[in-house]
């Protein structure tokens, strides 16, 4: 087949969950025949179009700033990319499938497909709803709640990659069929990877956004350094948060335990640094899914995440065999680590378990479930 992916942020130059899930799935495909062309922003320089690792990226418009000064997402964006959409009207595909945030790519992508009477697939990585959208945009919450209303209604066929939004999705109004399809890992990648030589206790992959809550992470460190002194943590990734944290950092008095990494290009390196830790540590208050906590899995790192109606990636822990899923607080994130930290016992044990969980996401058997609704 020849697939069409639509997002406006395309990994590598963009790196988040839903930018390597995408670019991982359309590896895969390639890797069983297909022939899949990736459309999103133009974030390198040269020719419009590339090739790497078999997928053909297409820029379809020069790359704007994703995130706001306050680090919400454009809505300038959102209309800016949405637009350019309309330029896949001259393109040759057999299936689309479009990420269906930030929502007017999905618009635009309906129209492309009606004209050319080809399946809309979108593919949900979360659903908002309206208490998150007031708490997001305020009073202009009522807009984009019902723009996302709206998206619901377009697509032909629907893939969530969870539970937790695909129940979102239904209260929102969905009557397609959704399949509910999880997000894969690389483990022959992560298999291949040895340990880094940099050594940490615990460890954050992520963009720094305030949803992501790395300051209570911080204030947990506080108190997990007052029994060790000598507390390593590794933060890896970047974005708006980066400058606040660093300076809360300071306050704390964490500048020798604590190191920011940034951005991290190469993904041998991320896992090398994972396995070189002990304690994977996801204190967001919103995931779709939550594929770092998989891939900490499967470097053997038990996990940490907080029960909050957004995060779905607690359903991905099953407590005392992978991970913990505990409140939201300084307090409760420390003890666990502490807990773990005393207990090389539960920790080795634990370490089994989270292996074996990864298991389960090994993109061989997903793929097969996404073949199967591209059809």
């Amino acid at each position: 087949m020849r697939i069409a992916l639509v997002y406006d942020a395309i990994y590598p130059y963009v790196k988040g969950g839903a930018e390597k899930r995408l670019y991982d799935l359309g590896r895969e495909l390639v890797k069983r025949g297909h022939e899949v062309h990736l459309y999103g922003m133009k974030f390198w320089k040269g020719s419009d179009t590339i090739i790497i690792d078999g997928l053909t990226l297409h820029g379809l418009c020069p790359a704007i700033p994703l995130y706001t000064k306050s680090g919400r997402r454009s809505i300038w964006e959102a209309f800016y990319f949405g637009w350019h959409c309309i330029k896949l009207i001259g393109e040759d595909f057999e299936v689309l499938d479009c990420q269906s945030f930030p929502y007017f790519s999905l618009i635009s992508c309906k129209l492309v497909c009606l004209i050319k009477r080809k399946p809309l697939i979108a593919t949900w990585i979360e659903g908002w709803g309206w208490d998150y959208w007031r708490s997001y945009l305020g009073y202009l919450g009522i807009l984009g709640y019902w723009v996302e209303r709206l998206a619901v209604f377009l697509p032909d066929r629907i893939i969530s990659i969870s539970l937790h939004t695909s129940e979102k999705l239904k209260r929102l109004g969905a009557r397609q069929k959704i399949e509910t399809i999880p997000v894969g890992v690389d483990l022959d990648l992560i298999n291949k990877s040895t340990p880094s030589s940099k050594k940490s206790d615990v460890i954050f992959l992520g963009r720094l956004l305030n949803f992501k809550n790395v300051d209570i992470l911080l204030s947990a460190l506080k108190e997990v350094k007052a029994k060790y002194p000598s507390l390593r943590c590794f933060i890896i990734g970047d974005g708006p948060e980066r400058e606040n944290l660093e300076s809360l950092v300071r306050r704390l008095g964490l500048t020798e335990n604590v190191k920011f990494f940034g951005f991290v290009t190469d993904q041998t390196k991320v896992f090398a640094l994972l396995k070189s830790s002990k304690i994977f540590v996801l204190p967001s208050s919103r995931e779709g899914f939550g594929l770092c906590l998989i891939e900490a899995n499967a470097c053997g790192l038990p996990v940490i995440t907080v029960d909050r109606l957004d995060n779905a990636a607690g359903e991905l822990v099953v407590i005392k065999k992978n991970g913990f899923v505990v409140e939201l607080t300084a307090e409760a994130i420390s003890e666990k680590i502490l807990h773990l930290l005393k207990n090389p016992k539960d920790l080795s044990e634990m370490k089994k378990h989270s292996i074996e969980n990864a298991k389960r996401f090994e993109w061989s058997g997903i793929i097969d479930k996404i073949e199967q609704v591209y059809r």
